[in-house]
């Protein structure tokens, strides 16, 4: 991994990556290859701008082209793809966007790597392309056998994204792998996601909407472990292969928000019901024992330790994320509306 380029190495997850790869692989090149869309944000990788090893490039995964022609100029040997639309309720509201960035985008990159085939590809989903899983039975968990069942644009078109890369490992011997993984929080988290959208209205004292009664289970995994995981696939994972990150962490998302509220000091009452998401998924959880057994991956601390350390970290970061909370409370506010 001397020359690795990262899409969507702007948002969310893959920023962290960045910073996590640089941190443990300081002799490796970093090329970030971002679109630079809402949750994709240059501030995100501040810390990381100046380093010689580091290059960002804005442009679009579905620009087939250009993107070849990036991999070749900078000898490209690794590929991690974060680059994707994630939101759910943005993929309901407008489904092509989610065709295109997910589903062609990802279609352009294994066409690139098919080109180029010692280019190592690492592709990373979700736990919603499997769907729900019931409230009674508990003892059923995600595992990389559990057939697809997407119940969203988004995440039928993270499930297209997935079969697209095995088929190309299975028809043109590309070298790639997939992890799916639960929900992600910690730093840099854009504010339409449960956990920041809960600790940013919470310091300014304005109510958070929760989904019906809030009894859906969420497996959360702090994004610094989610991280760790995909590092070990890098240097551990078998061609071809899928594994399945989670952070034991199942918590219903009427929990996070309470203990949100009790780690900022804030009265229970700004946690709202509204009206319960189309299609809403009831629970996941992830058997992730075939990451654990062959790669040795854990969660390194609890969600209880790692949540306060989030709320902290928003609460000392306010200019990072009060430009970008006023799209996400513009959301809010609808949910609100619809309040039960």
């Amino acid at each position: 991994m001397k020359n690795v380029l990262i899409t969507g190495g702007a948002g969310f997850i893959g920023s962290n990556f960045v910073r996590y790869f640089i941190k443990h692989y300081p002799d490796s090149n970093v090329v970030v290859y971002d679109k630079m869309t809402y949750a994709g944000n240059e501030e995100n990788l501040a810390d990381v701008m100046g380093n010689e090893n580091f290059k960002l490039i804005k442009a679009d995964i579905t620009e087939q082209e250009v993107f070849e022609t990036v991999l070749a100029e900078n000898n490209i040997d690794t590929i991690v793809h974060f680059a994707a639309e994630t939101h759910v309720d943005r993929s309901i509201e407008d489904p092509e966007i989610f065709l295109q960035s997910n589903v062609v985008g990802t279609f352009r990159i294994l066409e690139a790597v098919r080109k180029n085939p010692n280019i190592r590809l690492h592709h990373v989903s979700t736990d919603e392309v499997f769907g729900s899983l019931p409230l009674d039975q508990m003892e059923v968990k995600f595992s990389e056998t559990t057939s697809y069942d997407p119940k969203s644009p988004y995440s039928a078109s993270k499930a297209a994204s997935d079969h697209f890369v095995r088929a190309y490992v299975n028809t043109y011997g590309i070298k790639a792998t997939i992890s799916n993984c639960s929900n992600n929080y910690g730093p840099y988290c854009y504010p339409e996601k449960l956990i920041p959208l809960a600790i940013t209205r919470a310091l300014h004292d304005e109510e958070i909407p929760i989904y019906g009664e809030g009894n859906q289970i969420r497996d959360w995994i702090h994004v610094d472990d989610h991280c760790y995981g995909i590092d070990l696939i890098l240097q551990k994972g078998k061609i071809g292969e899928t594994y399945i990150l989670g952070g034991h962490g199942e918590k219903t998302n009427k929990w996070i928000v309470s203990k949100i509220l009790e780690l900022l000091g804030k009265d229970e009452g700004l946690m709202v019901h509204v009206g319960d998401r189309k299609g809403h998924d009831e629970r996941y959880a992830m058997d992730f024992s075939k990451a654990k057994d062959e790669l040795g991956f854990a969660p390194q601390k609890p969600i209880e330790e790692r949540l306060k350390e989030t709320a902290e970290w928003y609460k000392n970061n306010q200019e990072w994320w009060q430009d970008s909370k006023k799209v996400a409370d513009q959301i809010a506010e609808k949910y609100l509306a619809n309040r039960i």
